[in-house]
């Protein structure tokens, strides 16, 4: 490979073009600013508020409250969406809960250790106002589910039950047994259906964005295709917002929906929009293990079963290669010989700990040789001692409809009595494993949620402004919500206020005849190759790679590798893609080709990034930076900034670096400690 290649990553510091980030946060303390932005900011009146359209694309939690409160501000709002229905976006397979600082357990929480905890779970390289701001907010949410019937858990008084989760030592999770997605999801689902019957909201269904139409270096539409014609469609608004979540389906098998992709999110930024953070990766330490080469993606565990179930591996390597081998099972290991590694390494967090030291810890246990099935790629979440102390109602209560899943999955019911050792009951446990899981890079925003280029909103997991390196659990929902219902509806009308004057636009201005070609000249390409591997071959092999060398642990020599072997992966989806069928009507596969060539560049978009961030932090750790009890080793000096990421014009060319200085004021950064 070439050197250049990984090297021509060009540096644009801020310094040398101090026009190029301006992330509009407002002056002040920082528990203040989100109360004087709000108190200064531009309005528009309820009469001009009919003469603006905005195009919101996704119904998952971010989309579908976002279109739904711009449409009940009124607004006009074209809603778009990939699957049938909004009821299917990803949000509804969140399972744990939802975070904010109400502190109805009187355990000490607050606005501020909500911030605290989040910034430093994201391993202090979040921007700080923005999380904040997510903090503060996150009340109004809970707020707004209750009185929308969202049916939280409740305690035997009627107060909203709440339950732990990592990186925190209070119970601020709110949740509805493990399906708080589903039921978030569909109360943002009922506010928007009320939008598109009173006419504020227009939804396209089963539409798939293709590209941004920029006019005059504003976003002011999108070319989409209807999925069922196979027909695109061209779109015009005043402002564009994007909703369409993560990249983790980059690495083929995560947790996320099969439909998941990032096409949508790579063709802002192929128009001018920053990507940052691309290397900030979540990978979820509770999801069921691979179990084959067949599979098309995992099955995430809530990390709510945290709460109860307690991690461990074998003390003895022979009685891990006895499970390995099949020879035992992990019921008839006793207690003084299981190794509770969390409790253990982290005594004041245990088994809460953050999802990125739980995922290396398991790795770490693993490649020491103590996994427990057959492939050595597993570890043990059981819950014989909650079962003992509270009974198996309760848990069931708790947990029920995940231990049906993971039974439904591996055919091992976790709160069954497998025996008794010395009067001691063990139950089945649950094995997991790490896996993709969320992404905590995306488009570049500033304070305002508006990318690099004007008119570009990005809202929910789709950008990257709250998370940091690792997003702790049961804040992604929060996020999604905070973005949608409480903080996009006031920053987009600060840009809109000065639109009011401007006419709607035709589709048939030559900025949307020259994109909608360009979609067309893709396609036609994509069909014209009629090569020899299948869409999901090439995607399977991008998966490995992804895995291999832009997994869990990272090194130079590997990232190396995988832009080399990205690089080769990218001519053979050009020269070898075969797509049956034509492009006329609905062509399942030539959708997925589109998904899969943005995926490959995204791909060495976080290659470009990891070798760039010489440090360990988060979810991004490279091997040559550790302690030596192998933690992550931050380097604050030389990379205290988010990374942005410029297009420069063409798939095959690497991008430029541009970065944004992080600024803490209310936080001291420090090393994460999860041991005391």
């Amino acid at each position: 490979m070439e050197e250049t290649k990984i090297q021509t990553a060009q540096q644009v510091n801020v310094a040398d073009a101090p026009n190029v980030i301006d992330s509009k946060i407002p002056e002040g303390p920082i528990a203040e600013k989100w109360t004087n932005y709000k108190a200064h900011q531009k309005l528009v009146n309820p009469a001009n508020k009919r003469k603006l359209d905005i195009i919101v694309v996704g119904t998952g939690l971010a989309g579908a409250s976002a279109a739904a409160t711009l449409g009940e501000m009124g607004f006009n709002v074209l809603n778009f969406c990939i699957q049938d229905s909004p009821r299917r976006a990803h949000s509804i397979a969140a399972q744990g809960g939802i975070n904010a600082a109400k502190n109805y357990q009187n355990d000490g929480d607050s606005v501020y250790r909500l911030f605290y905890d989040t910034v430093k779970g994201g391993d202090y390289r979040a921007r700080e106002a923005n999380v904040y701001r997510l903090a503060e907010v996150s009340n109004n949410i809970i707020d707004q589910c209750v009185a929308q019937g969202v049916p939280f858990a409740r305690e035997y008084g009627g107060l909203l039950a709440n339950r732990s989760f990592g990186g925190a030592q209070v119970s601020r999770t709110f949740y509805a047994k493990g399906q708080t997605g589903q039921q978030l999801l569909l109360g943002a689902y009922s506010s928007l259906n009320r939008m598109i019957k009173a006419g504020k909201v227009t939804s396209y269904n089963r539409y798939e964005m293709h590209d941004i139409v920029i006019i005059d270096g504003r976003a002011r539409g999108i070319i989409a295709k209807n999925l069922v014609t196979g027909k695109l469609e061209r779109f015009a608004a005043h402002a564009v917002v994007i909703a369409t979540g993560g990249y983790g389906n980059t690495y083929f098998l995560s947790t996320n929906a099969m439909a998941c992709n990032c096409s949508a999110a790579m063709a802002c930024y192929r128009k001018g929009a920053y990507f940052a953070n691309p290397a900030y990766v979540q990978i979820h330490p509770t999801c069921i293990p691979r179990h084959g080469d067949k599979q098309s993606k995992l099955t995430l565990m809530s990390e709510s079963l945290r709460n109860d179930g307690r991690i461990w591996v074998p003390k003895k390597l022979e009685d891990a290669q006895k499970l390995q081998a099949g020879q035992i099972k992990g019921s008839d290991i006793p207690e003084e010989d299981r190794d509770y590694y969390l409790e253990r390494r982290y005594p004041a967090f245990g088994n809460l700990v953050p999802r990125d030291v739980a995922s290396r810890a398991a790795k770490e246990r693993c490649d020491k040789g103590y996994g427990v099935n057959n492939t050595g790629k597993a570890v043990f979440l059981d819950f014989s001692e909650a079962i003992n102390r509270l009974g198996i109602d309760v848990i069931r209560q708790r947990y029920g409809n995940l231990f049906d899943m993971y039974e439904e999955i591996t055919d091992v019911n976790p709160g069954e009595l497998a025996r008794e050792i010395n009067g001691e009951k063990y139950y089945n446990p649950m094995m997991i494993y790490p896996a993709i899981h969320y992404t905590m890079g995306g488009i570049w925003v500033d304070y305002e949620l508006q990318t690099s280029v004007k008119g570009l909103f990005a809202i929910g997991e789709c950008n990257f402004s709250d998370h940091g390196a690792n997003r702790l659990g049961a804040s992604a929902l929060m996020q999604g919500l905070a973005d949608g219902y409480f903080v996009l509806p006031y920053t987009i009308q600060n840009y809109l206020s000065d639109q009011i004057s401007v006419p709607r636009f035709s589709t048939d201005r030559p900025e949307f005849e020259e994109a909608e070609k360009k979609v067309q000249k893709d396609m036609d390409d994509l069909m014209a190759i009629q090569g020899k591997r299948s869409v999901d071959s090439i995607h399977k092999e991008l998966g490995n790679i992804m895995w291999e060398y832009v997994g869990m642990g990272r090194t130079r020599e590997g990232l190396e590798t995988a832009l080399k072997k990205l690089k080769e992966l990218r001519k053979e989806f050009e020269n070898n893609l075969f797509i049956p069928g034509n492009q006329e009507g609905m062509n399942i596969e030539l959708d997925k080709a589109f998904r899969l060539r943005d995926f490959i560049t995204m791909g060495e978009l976080i290659a470009y990034d990891a070798i760039n961030r010489n440090e360990s932090c988060g979810g991004h750790f490279r091997e040559e930076y550790q302690t030596e009890e192998g933690e992550a080793k931050r380097d604050d000096q030389n990379f205290f900034y988010v990374a942005c990421w410029k297009y420069n014009g063409d798939d095959e060319k690497a991008p430029s670096l541009i970065k944004e200085p992080l600024h803490y004021e209310a936080i001291k950064v420090q090393t994460r400690n999860y041991k005391s």
